[in-house]
């Protein structure tokens, strides 16, 4: 039998003006626990966009941790980030693109150094070849190489 749980809350966003006009982010508070499900900016073509994309990082951390402090958080979503050359088929020619540049993979570990974990790398940290993205050109997703 299944039983529906109905959150407590709903909100869109971090109350922040700046990231909030976007819609990247929905947060369900339930008794134990918050879950959100999150689209992070992608830093765009010759990262174009990633003094944004930093400030995004550290919002979303704080605002992550500063629900953390009140019950454990579940978030899921598109993160726009590979965090280690494991993470995607070719690390050496991704270097400085979107989703690879140092900055991002940095902001992805201060948020695990926060206390979040990845679960995909918590119960396979060395598994190769899996990933969660590919580009629609190139064959990749046929090629595997996401």
């Amino acid at each position: 039998m299944f039983t529906r749980i109905k959150p407590l809350s709903a909100a869109y966003g971090m109350g922040i003006d700046e990231h909030d006009h976007e819609g990247r982010l929905i947060t369900l508070e339930f008794n134990d626990y918050y879950f959100l499900t999150c689209y992070t900016p992608n830093s765009q073509n010759e990262l174009a966009r990633l003094d944004y994309r930093m400030r995004w990082e550290d919002d979303f951390r704080n605002y992550l941790l500063a629900l953390n402090a009140k019950k454990p958080v579940i978030f899921c979503g598109d993160l726009n980030v590979a965090h280690a050359e494991i993470d995607l088929k070719n690390p050496k020619s991704n270097r400085r693109n979107a989703g690879f540049s140092d900055e991002e993979r940095a902001k992805m570990t201060e948020l695990l150094n926060a206390g979040f974990t990845d679960t995909w790398r918590y119960f396979y940290p060395h598994k190769e070849g899996v990933y969660s993205w590919w580009s629609y050109r190139f064959k990749a997703r046929q090629n595997n190489a996401g």
